[in-house]
């Protein structure tokens, strides 16, 4: 079973930071992780390698230092891992992203499934994975919360506020994993050894059949006309009475008096 998992390097949620002139994230000298979502798409793609045999192909699309979150999928037991990266991607939106993560999956060749996180906390979109499926051409399962492969066919549960909805479709398909699917193990000092070994590797633009006007900030059907902090809200009035009955007597009265009633 050829299993790839798409990844994203992400800031650390608490040192997120927005250049104004650019409307777009910083990541130079910002803390970075992979994607906890992404996680748990890994070790499900490793839990079915592990089950059916087979290997699993990590990718990510971002600068080179995204390097390092490759690594660490590698850590956890991926087979191998491909950073695609290229100035010519740079700005894109989900819908270039998913166009350019597309690209790269057709250049790997066969795959039976391709397992994303359910969504990046950075952007919280939760587009990119369904991008790519329709990009592709194959079937999409959201929101997954267990998998089980037989044969061809493909068996999840996908998580809704109060229940689960149980679906089978046919391989090739996309899956997009929520929290409760699994809990990401820690690589191993063999799995870190041979990550730190392991050659990573690259895809630019020029290495994929790609549009250069569907790329990057170019191809982006989206972008930010403006980011701003919203003003803190001003600390409301605690009333403090002896009864309910004078509380609300005192709070209808503040109402009054600023014309709200």
């Amino acid at each position: 079973m050829d299993i790839i998992v798409c990844i994203k390097q992400v800031p650390d949620t608490t040192e997120v930071k927005i250049d104004p002139k650019t409307n777009t994230l910083i990541r130079q000298g910002v803390p970075s992780i992979v994607n906890p979502f992404d996680k748990n798409a890994v070790e499900a793609a490793l839990r079915l390698k592990e089950q059916h045999g087979g290997k699993v192909t990590v990718l990510s699309m971002g600068p080179p230092q995204a390097n390092d979150a490759l690594k660490e999928c590698l850590a956890m037991g991926a087979d191998e891992a491909i950073l695609i990266s290229d100035r010519a991607f740079g700005g894109a939106d989900t819908l270039a992203t998913s166009y350019t993560l597309a690209a790269a999956i057709r250049k790997l060749g066969h795959y039976d499934i391709i397992i994303c996180g359910k969504q990046a906390i950075d952007g919280d979109t939760a587009q990119v994975g369904p991008e790519i499926a329709e990009h592709l051409g194959i079937v999409q399962l959201t929101y997954i919360a267990k998998i089980e492969v037989n044969g061809k066919t493909v068996r999840v549960n996908r998580e809704h506020e109060t229940a689960y909805e149980v679906i089978e479709a046919k391989l090739p398909v996309l899956i997009s994993a929520v929290k409760s699917l699994n809990v990401p193990r820690y690589p191993t000092v063999k799995g870190i050894l041979r990550a730190v070994r392991a050659k990573i590797g690259v895809y630019t633009a020029k290495d994929l059949d790609v549009e250069p006007d569907c790329l990057g900030l170019k191809g982006s059907a989206t972008q930010v006309r403006e980011i701003f902090t919203p003003p803190q809200r001003t600390q409301g009035i605690l009333i403090r009475k002896d009864s309910a009955g004078g509380a609300v007597e005192e709070l209808m009265q503040k109402l009054t008096d600023a014309k709200i009633v």
